[in-house]
């Protein structure tokens, strides 16, 4: 009877149906304030997290501005690169200067004379030397399990203590006619230059003694040489095809030997660098202004959605802010140039920031440290912008405030919503029992009825 009456098959009713509508109709408009809440607050942390990683990538721009070597950027030019290539570094001076290449550093590579059939062949046992120009010898054993052609060579590539040569093996024709093919060790200093070459001493059985350097005929090849070079007729002597020690900041890779031929330098400001940074720093600025315009946007007769963040006082302090900082003047600049708008930079009624590049390029060419000074000294405004921005951005700032006080509300909706639903459960099972119980009595009711009506039917026969 009971499980009968659950689907009201006393009353005729659609008990779990009135139910789940009443219950439905209780929890609506509680389960509707709490979907509000959730929805704004969740807007409202997708917008700060927008906000954040706007002013992040802002402060990337701003940084490469408050860098006062950037301002001490150079471009070095080479007459001829197939002789020289040129790198100007931190620290180069402007100026002009010659190159002559006499020689080209090479790394020494020794052919041993020595022939064998193969790889697998046995050369010698005993001990091998290797010394190093100005560094610790490293000694090799070599017995039955390392003394073939290609145990030597694996047993000089794989030794821990190897200061500098790398060994191979080449197979070429026999110096004999019809000798065919034979196979020869070459040791190859790994670095060029004098400073780097080596020699070879061995000590046990004849067949070793062919791998000693001391013995001229038992090698041939190339020996080391250093560079030459002359920079404004001054002799240089380095090891290495690449010197950075001659020119302060310049980094010199030399190419090829021209010995009769100077090859110009040219080393001079990088004005395109530094106007590409400041172009980077506008876009930059007009990207963030984009960004906060749109988060704080009112729709108002032009329909569509107003910005999630729309009357936001950290909004509001932060457009503001960067705004004040880009217009106040630099007390710590040098001379006339102490202002963005000084130099060509502006900035609209809209807040869009523009950049006169011919005003730029005349406050470069009059006055680079000026220049310099209006973003990155004490009071620069690269230096403020910086300043300001990570004030946003540092944990237990402003906007990690907000956004720690929206989860932990987010956080609450979710354990309301969770006891809204827990009270409209147990509301569920008291109607169910209530309506059931109804149910059951109307039951009774129609049955007493039908009851009443067959005897009256008998009784009127």
């Amino acid at each position: 009877m009971a499980i009968s009456s659950a689907f009201g098959m006393g009353s005729g009713m659609d008990i779990n149906g009135i139910v789940s509508q009443l219950v439905a109709a209780e929890g609506q408009p509680q389960f509707a304030a709490i979907s509000r809440q959730e929805t704004a607050a969740k807007a409202q942390v997708s917008g700060l997290g927008s906000l954040k990683s706007a002013l992040s990538t802002f402060q990337t721009a701003v940084r490469k501005l408050n860098d006062v070597n950037l301002f001490k950027t150079h471009q070095a030019t080479s007459g001829n690169e197939s002789i020289l290539k040129v790198t100007a570094g931190a620290g180069s001076v402007a100026g002009s200067h010659t190159l002559r290449v006499l020689d080209l550093a090479k790394a020494q590579k020794s052919v041993a004379a020595a022939e064998f059939s193969g790889a697998s062949d046995v050369v010698g046992s005993g001990t091998l030397t290797f010394s190093v120009a100005g560094k610790d010898d490293f000694l090799l054993t070599l017995d039955g399990s390392n003394n073939t052609l290609a145990g030597i060579r694996d047993a000089i590539n794989s030794a821990s203590d190897n200061n500098g040569v790398m060994a191979s093996i080449i197979n070429v024709d026999s110096g004999t006619p019809g000798g065919g093919t034979v196979s020869k060790l070459v040791l190859t200093a790994k670095d060029t230059g004098l400073a780097n070459a080596f020699s070879v001493s061995a000590v046990g059985d004849a067949g070793l003694s062919r791998l000693d350097s001391s013995t001229p005929e038992n090698y041939s090849g190339q020996n080391a040489v250093d560079a030459r070079i002359l920079v404004d007729g001054q002799a240089v002597t380095r090891s290495s095809n690449i010197i950075s020690d001659v020119l302060q900041g310049v980094t010199l890779n030399l190419q090829s030997v021209a010995s009769d031929t100077d090859v110009n330098i040219d080393i001079k400001l990088d004005n395109e660098a530094i106007k590409k940074t400041i172009t980077d720093f506008v876009a930059a600025y007009n990207t963030m202004t984009s960004t906060t315009a749109n988060l704080g946007k009112f729709a108002g007769k032009d329909g569509g959605s107003n910005g999630v963040l729309l009357g936001d006082s950290i909004l509001r302090n932060v457009r503001n802010g960067l705004r004040q900082q880009t217009s106040l003047p630099v007390s710590s600049a040098s001379s006339a140039f102490n202002t963005l708008k000084s130099i060509g930079i502006d900035i609209d009624k809209d807040g869009v920031m523009s950049m006169d590049g011919g005003a730029l390029d005349k406050a470069l060419a009059t006055n680079l440290s000026s220049v310099s000074d209006v973003f990155s000294s004490s009071d620069g405004v690269a230096n403020r912008l910086n300043t300001k921005v990570m004030q946003y951005l540092q944990t237990g700032g402003a906007l990690d405030t907000r956004q720690t006080s929206l989860n932990k509300q987010l956080k609450t909706l979710s354990v309301q919503r969770e006891s809204v639903q827990l009270r409209l459960d147990n509301v569920q099972k008291g109607l169910m029992k209530q309506f059931i119980a109804m149910d059951l009595v109307v039951g009774k009711f129609q049955s007493t009825g039908s009851f009443l009506n067959n005897q009256i039917n008998q009784w009127s026969r």
